[in-house]
Formats: structure tokens, sequence, C-alpha cells
């Protein structure tokens, strides 16, 4: 699907990541008070009451005929809004994208895919058990076929966590429907689920697996599943004045369809702001 004439993603992502830039950068004193251990327990809360700004790098290996690899960068803002007992966690994904050529004499493709917002609503107060629940809305925004699904789409999503003495243990599940777009691409009946299990040291430092578990409904019987096995690290350090969540992970693919990826890499590091 090619993008009308009067609409260039390039300009309109490059106008929200300036708005994105002057919401943190005015966002208010720094995070000072709080120990690196504390800041990392709040920053793997995705329902936490704080601003945040992840930049995490997904590197597939191995995918496709031609064993190629596919790069994305996805830009997550995170904005709460506290609206009496209630936070509405707003937290937008950005995907810029690089595809390898995944069929001989296919060439390589980048720009940017479909956008996403998801919206949660949580206890500004949590208990023990903390629970989120909202929707996904996700945009054909991407600049090549091979991007995007070129569909809108939407659908419910849930958090729930817990974080007893050093652990924080949740998960996140969310299913979207395509209901208009481009006539000529298939549905989408779409199921994304992370799974996330945190282990704190100390001094900030905290071991970690949260692979990414999704269904694609509307492909063949065992073509469906995608489930990675891995883990790693990460640690809360400070940049200047600013907090960031640095952590890294490596998973491999136990269940993908037919010319999905092996191997996936993770990189990510997540400023962390008052609200």
């Amino acid at each position: 699907m090619k993008q009308s004439e009067g609409f260039q993603p390039a300009g309109y992502v490059r106008r929200l990541l300036f708005v994105i830039a002057t919401t943190f950068i005015g966002a208010g004193p720094v995070l000072g008070q709080e120990s690196d251990a504390d800041l990392a327990k709040v920053s793997q809360n995705p329902v936490g009451n704080i601003y945040n700004l992840p930049l995490q790098n997904n590197t597939d290996f191995k995918v496709g005929p031609n064993e190629t690899t596919n790069n994305t960068l996805n830009i997550q803002p995170v904005i709460p809004v506290t609206v009496g007992k209630f936070n509405i966690i707003n937290r937008g994904i950005i995907p810029v994208k690089w595809q390898g050529e995944v069929v001989e004499g296919s060439g390589s493709k980048s720009g940017l895919g479909d956008i996403t917002y998801e919206g949660f609503l949580s206890p500004a107060a949590p208990g023990k058990v903390i629970w989120g629940l909202g929707v996904a809305l996700i945009f054909p925004t991407a600049t090549d076929d091979r991007l995007g699904t070129g569909k809108w789409q939407a659908g419910p999503g849930a958090i729930l966590l817990t974080a007893p003495g050093k652990w924080v243990i949740g998960a996140l599940a969310q299913n979207t429907w395509s209901f208009a777009g481009a006539s000529d691409r298939s549905d989408v009946n779409f199921f994304f689920s992370q799974v996330f299990l945190n282990y704190n040291i100390k001094n900030g430092w905290y071991l970690t697996t949260s692979p990414i578990i999704t269904a694609n409904w509307e492909a063949e019987s065992g073509e469906q599943w995608t489930v990675p096995l891995g883990g790693g690290a990460g640690k809360v350090a400070r940049v200047g004045k600013i907090p960031v969540d640095f952590q890294i992970q490596l998973f491999y693919i136990a269940v993908k369809p037919e010319f999905g990826a092996d191997w996936q890499l993770r990189l990510q590091a997540k400023g962390l702001f008052p609200k």
C-alpha cells in the first residue's frame, strides 16, 4: 500500500519526537532521592506512576529463507495521568524498522512501522497485586508494505503484577483485530503477551527475563505461535543527573513459524523522569 501524497510519515514522526522530547525535558526535577535499587523496581512496573522513555532495540537473526537480519528500534514514551483514585498510563510505540533481504532478490527496506497507542487504567494507590485494564490501538503508518499490515487495529489489554521483596513478577496480554484499512491486505487477529520475571540484586543491578510471546490467529495451524526463551540482566545508572535503566537480553526462539527468526537480541535504555 503506497502512502497518499498528503501523508508524509517522516514529517509526522519528527513532530511527534519533538513533542515527546519537550514533554520529558520539562517534566520537572530529576529523580534524586530514590536509590538506584528502588528505581530499578519502579522501572520494572509497566503501570508505574512515573514518566519514562524507553528506547528498545530488537535484532532478529536468521529470518526467512535467505536467513537475513531484521532490526526494530521501538521508541516508547510513557506518560501517566492521575484522575481521582486512578492513573491512566499512556504509552506510544513508534517502530523504526530495517528489514534485510528476506527472499533472494527482494532487497532491504527501512522506514517507519505501524504506530501503537496503549492506554491502561490502574489504581493510583496499588496494593500487593497491581493491575491495569486498557486498550490498544494500532495505526497503519508504515512507509512500506513490508513494514506494516496496512490495517487499522484495536483490542483490549490487561496487566497483572506483584513485587514481593526483591522480585517483580507479572504479565501483559492483549489481542487486536483489524477493522479498516487497505482492502487488498490480509485481516489481522493478533495476540501479544509479555511475561516478566525480575530479581533485583543490589546497587540497581537485576536479573531479568521478559520474552514477548505472540500468536497470529490468521496463520495456518503450526505457523501461529512465536515463543522465545532466554533472559539477561540490567542496571539503573545515572547519566548526568538522569537515572537510566540499561538492559540486555538474548532469546532463542523455541517455537516459531517456518521462516521466523532463530535468535533475538534486545538492548534497552530507559530514561526515568518524575511525574
